[in-house]
């Protein structure tokens, strides 16, 4: 986590230079805001950013359901006014057949007078039936126009509400890249000694978080993976040295819940988009009783996960700046852990909250 500040160091430099200069002095930040106060800062905003980018993901994903909803619909409509067309040419058929065969007697007069009276049964018979027929193709015809109908008034709807979705997701990029804009502007303020004092800071606060976990009896003893799991951590531990990038489900950068639906998915297990469907719809272990492949989830929000690799330790996509890399299952405050795949977890297990 502390290599991020590091490198960015001069990132923020340059950003200093070709976003913010000049920068008035009223405008500065304190000249010697507290190390504490930096970290806590800088934490807000990342946190800030997370929720924004989850928020931003989940809407992305309404809105490719959306977008295959209405293709549905249009395809069932297009359908639907190729059936119409049909009971209409059909309708048409039979009120030409009509007409044709039309003398101006009804059937019980010309069976009447009918020289052949079986010849006129038989007549009337192949007459009921086109009666019968001609009833039957109203029936389909009136049923198409309806079907037709609604099936259009559907498809309106559902392209109204793609493109709500649209211009939601288009407000929410925006979102996301002024959270970013904020972090790099406070980025750009700092001098190298800050970087590596907030860095060390934080460091600090992760290992006393992971005491607090080991004291408590939270962290887990090794145990092992299933098959599937396995094959998660592994797809997971290959994309070590990728970089963060928000909204990114590989294969060349992620985010932290780009990384883990895609190691479940490669192994086998589709699993929910974003941090927050995974910690509302998977079940709930303990966090003492984790195995490799589980994924630990963080902060009141559910916004960040991690999927757990052992010895205490998870694989994650951290935050913009930094790279997928192995952390301490404590890197964030936790809110507790869930487990994918066949077997679920432990039923009636409540959140695990580690606060920092």
């Amino acid at each position: 986590m502390s290599g991020m500040l590091l490198r960015l160091a001069g990132t923020a430099a340059v950003a200093a230079q070709a976003v913010l200069a000049p920068v008035s002095a009223a405008a500065a930040p304190d000249p010697q805001p507290s190390v504490a106060r930096l970290l806590t800062d800088l934490q807000r905003l990342y946190r800030q950013t997370e929720q924004a980018t989850e928020t931003y993901n989940a809407t992305t994903e309404k809105l490719e359901r959306q977008r295959a909803e209405v293709a549905r619909l249009d395809a069932e409509l297009v359908r639907a006014r190729l059936t119409l067309g049909a009971h209409r040419t059909d309708a048409g058929r039979l009120a030409r057949q009509q007409y044709q065969s039309g003398d101006g007697l009804g059937p019980y007069v010309r069976l009447l007078f009918a020289p052949d009276p079986q010849h006129a049964l038989d007549e009337g018979h192949v007459i009921g039936e086109l009666a019968r027929e001609r009833a039957r193709t109203v029936a389909l015809l009136t049923e198409a126009e309806k079907r037709k109908d609604a099936l259009a008034r559907a498809a309106r709807k559902a392209l109204d509400t793609q493109l709500g979705l649209a211009g939601r997701q288009r407000r929410q990029r925006d979102e996301v890249r002024d959270r970013l804009a904020g972090v790099e502007r406070l980025l750009a303020h700092l001098t190298p000694e800050q970087l590596a004092a907030v860095a060390r800071l934080e460091e600090q606060g992760v290992a006393a978080a992971q005491r607090r976990l080991a004291t408590a009896g939270a962290l887990p003893d090794d145990r092992p993976a299933g098959p599937r799991a396995r094959r998660a951590v592994g797809y997971a531990m290959a994309q070590l040295g990728k970089p963060y990038r928000w909204g990114a489900q590989g294969p060349d950068a992620y985010e932290c819940s780009g990384l883990t639906s895609q190691a479940w998915s490669h192994a086998g297990t589709p699993i929910p988009r974003t941090s927050q469907e995974q910690w509302r719809r998977l079940p709930k272990v303990p966090l003492n009783r984790l195995r490799p492949g589980d994924l630990v989830v963080y902060f009141p929000e559910a916004t960040h996960v991690a999927l757990y690799v052992g010895d205490g330790k998870v694989v994650q996509a951290p935050r913009p700046g930094e790279k997928v890399t192995v952390a301490p299952l404590a890197s964030y405050p936790v809110l507790g852990a869930v487990r994918p795949g066949p077997g679920g977890g432990d039923s009636g297990q409540a959140p695990v909250s580690e606060p920092r």
